[in-house]
């Protein structure tokens, strides 16, 4: 006895139609059943840019003018998508002030964009009172010595 006969003999699925627990249809079965077709899969739809159709830096000046803090980052605050956003988020929430964010992941043009606009190469990117404040690193130096909340008390004391 060969070991496919001894296999065969222990499970009744392979050995169908042989004899043994034969409820399993024959592959000459299945050949006559039509195939299923498959479900349409259609991607999710795109998250739209605030944008919008709006030129890239005419957005990024009226975002940077129109609020007294922004926060260009990766994600959201309550969903940051990088540590450094992370805690340039967290930073910015300690003080209580309101504040935007752009999520650079939601337009590559702007995400690009706001890199030419401050001339800086990294993101995240804070600005405060419409004046570039740096990225993640800066800022947190800036919160060490107190300068960050003296900006942002004169952004926000309109």
């Amino acid at each position: 006895m060969g070991i496919r006969d001894r296999i065969k003999r222990r499970l009744p699925i392979i050995g169908a139609g042989s004899g043994a627990g034969g409820s399993m249809p024959s592959s000459s079965d299945a050949a006559e059943a039509p195939p299923r077709a498959a479900p349409a899969w259609t991607p999710p739809p795109e998250p739209k840019s605030p944008r919008g159709d709006q030129p890239v830096q005419e957005y990024l000046q009226e975002v940077t003018q129109k609020n007294a803090i922004v926060l260009f980052m990766k994600g959201s605050p309550s969903n940051p998508q990088c540590g450094f956003s992370a805690r340039a988020a967290s930073i910015l929430q300690s003080y209580g002030q309101p504040f935007e964010h752009v999520d650079v992941f939601l337009d590559p043009d702007v995400r690009q964009g706001i890199k030419d606009f401050s001339e800086w190469p990294t993101l995240p990117q804070i600005y405060v009172g419409g004046e570039f404040m740096g990225g993640s690193d800066i800022v947190q130096q800036m919160h060490d010595n107190g300068e960050l909340k003296q900006a942002i008390d004169e952004a926000t004391s309109d």
